[in-house]
């Protein structure tokens, strides 16, 4: 029993290369900067964890000042601490409007943010005791923060402020006006420190977990950013390959083309109605493959949208169907078009060898039925064909759209979905395959309008 598998067959993978030139054109000259959008999404994350951070700072440092004010009669100067305070809610709210209106943080604006902070907490020590303070362990919590958020040099920067800051409050500081009569001074430092510890501890636990599910969150994105760029050089590599097979092939299918025509007119053969239907069929085939050469040649270094013309929705499909029985008279294909009303589009080369692609392989294994239906969903464009094939492997499955994915062994073999998935994602769409519960395998193009249409919806 055939088992149905991604690749196609050496006509197919013909075909599958006319989409090159276009995928060449669309990743040529392009370097990938693998590190810096993530890097930069990574940091808006963390400046949202230390907007948080900031908030949970300031209700601590509310509650804190009016313990020890009001309950341990411990007086305070109460409005410079407010003051501080109300900056501290300032640069929250404008580190919001920041948030949601600027995509990307770089590394020296976390540096700006984790340096003001620590100048509002030398500010609020410098009120209540300076170096005395037991609460001045938090700088720890500040110098940890920038070790896992900053760069290097951003990192020792931060440090040599929060020395600075600490070698200043030593000298210079507003000492704290204990009661008269209160004898528990260093009994309250101790207590002060174990508080500030337990409070470094929970804060740099909850922190430090969020960060680094952050972090993995990145590196999980820049290996799918690695794995695209591989394919996208793989995929020029097959481009050149492609070009330089094109101008290789073009003579040997025009001197078939020839022979076959001069068999077509020779008595013994014309007479012979089976001989003549298989002449004609290898007369398409030929034609169908010089037409592929003669595609690759043209669109070569052609950007998407050059040499495609407007269209709509349903002469798009309708033309492609056509083209394709006629290429395939032996296999049946049923189309059913539930797109509803029509939509002008772009006729897009790549588009439709993609979907060539995926009828073909779907012809491997299924010549006596086969189905493409044409579905909209919100503003997206979908197309399903279904076979009556022995189905995917469970192996093919997971790694769809993956190069030379094969249970074939033929070189070569295992680029027709890996094609058409790159191809549908150029055109900002997805790709899905699945077995369907009775028999056959389903293959499934999601295509955002947006991307293909070029006018108002049409009537009919």
């Amino acid at each position: 029993m055939l088992e149905r598998t991604s690749d196609l067959h050496d006509e197919n993978t013909a075909t599958g290369t006319a989409v090159m030139p276009s995928a060449v054109s669309a990743a040529a000259g392009m370097p990938f900067d693998l590190s810096a959008p993530t890097d930069l999404a990574t940091n808006r994350k963390n400046m949202a964890l230390l907007v948080q951070l900031r908030w949970i700072a300031v209700i601590g440092q509310i509650a804190t000042i009016g313990f020890v004010q009001f309950w341990m009669g411990v007086a305070l100067p109460l409005l410079p601490m407010a003051a501080v305070i109300f900056g501290l809610v300032a640069l929250n709210l404008v580190s919001l409007l920041w948030l949601r209106y600027r995509a990307d943080i770089n590394n020296r604006e976390l540096l700006v943010a984790l340096a003001l902070d620590v100048a509002a907490l030398t500010a609020l020590l410098y009120l209540s005791g300076g170096a005395t303070n037991p609460f001045t362990s938090l700088y720890l919590l500040q110098v940890t923060l920038g070790a896992v958020l900053l760069d290097a040099p951003s990192t020792w920067s931060l440090v040599a402020l929060v020395c600075m800051n600490f070698a200043w409050l030593t000298s210079y500081y507003r000492p704290l006006e204990l009661p008269q009569g209160f004898a528990e001074a260093f009994n309250l430092y101790i207590a002060g420190t174990f508080i500030g510890l337990v409070l470094d501890a929970v804060l740099l636990v909850v922190f430090m977990t969020r960060i680094n599910r952050n972090l993995r969150d990145r590196d999980l994105r820049l290996a799918a950013l690695r794995q695209h760029a591989a394919e996208q050089d793989h995929i020029v590599q097959m481009g050149l390959l492609a070009s330089g097979a094109a101008h290789e092939l073009g003579t040997p299918l025009a001197s078939l083309s020839v022979i076959l025509g001069d068999w077509r007119r020779m008595p013994a053969l014309a007479s012979d109605p089976e001989l003549s239907q298989d002449l004609g069929e290898m007369e398409i085939s030929v034609q169908r493959c010089k037409s592929i050469v003669t595609g690759i040649l043209l669109s070569a270094g052609e950007a998407r949208g050059e040499g495609s013309s407007p269209t709509t929705v349903a002469a798009f499909l309708t033309a492609l169907v056509e083209e394709w029985r006629t290429t395939r008279p032996s296999a049946t294909l049923y189309f059913r078009n539930a797109f509803g009303t029509d939509l002008a589009i772009v006729s897009d080369v790549a588009l439709k060898q993609a979907i060539f692609n995926v009828l073909d392989n779907a012809a491997e294994v299924s010549r006596d039925w086969i189905e493409l239906m044409a579905e909209r969903n919100a503003d997206k464009l979908v197309l399903s064909v279904t076979d009556r094939g022995p189905g995917f492997s469970r192996e093919m499955l997971a790694h769809i759209g993956k190069p030379y994915q094969s249970t074939k062994g033929s070189p070569g073999s295992g680029l027709g979905l890996f094609l058409v998935v790159n191809v549908v994602r150029k055109l900002g769409g997805a790709v899905t395959a699945r077995n369907r519960p009775d028999i056959g395998a389903a293959v499934r193009l999601e295509l955002p309008l947006s991307t293909l249409a070029i006018g108002d919806p049409l009537d009919g």
